[in-house]
């Protein structure tokens, strides 16, 4: 089984067996992204580790693990979604938020000016 947890460029990967769920350390892995085949670096946790631009890509990926074992080798098929954070929603998101607080503001002032002009029509009364 492949875990991999991508952030920004880099995605760390860890391996571990489905018979016993114990880490697997002493393989090869390569992973095929968006068509292109990207060597791992393994680290001394006993995870992998890719780095690539080809991760910040917007959309969603197909991704495929390759583990090669000894002589035995395996293929792990899956999907990696699109990246959740882009810079455009956020700042519309932030226009949007802003705009609420302008209306806000403007209701309660006038609000504010009713009360106001009210109060000095009774006081002149």
């Amino acid at each position: 089984m492949a875990v991999g947890i991508v952030h920004g460029d880099r995605m760390s990967i860890h391996l571990s067996r489905l018979v016993d769920n114990a880490p697997v350390h002493d393989a090869v892995l390569t992973v095929l992204l968006r068509g292109i085949v990207h060597p791992t670096v393994a680290e001394a946790d006993g995870s992998y580790t890719l780095q690539t631009k080809d991760l910040d890509l917007p959309g969603a990926a197909s991704v495929e693990f390759q583990v090669t074992q000894g002589t035995a080798r395996e293929d792990l098929k899956g999907t990696l979604p699109a990246a959740a954070g882009s810079a455009k929603p956020e700042e519309k998101n932030s226009a949007r938020q802003l705009w609420w607080w302008v209306l806000n503001f403007a209701v309660c002032i006038g609000f504010l000016m009713l009360i106001s002009r009210r109060r000095k029509a009774a006081a002149h009364d």
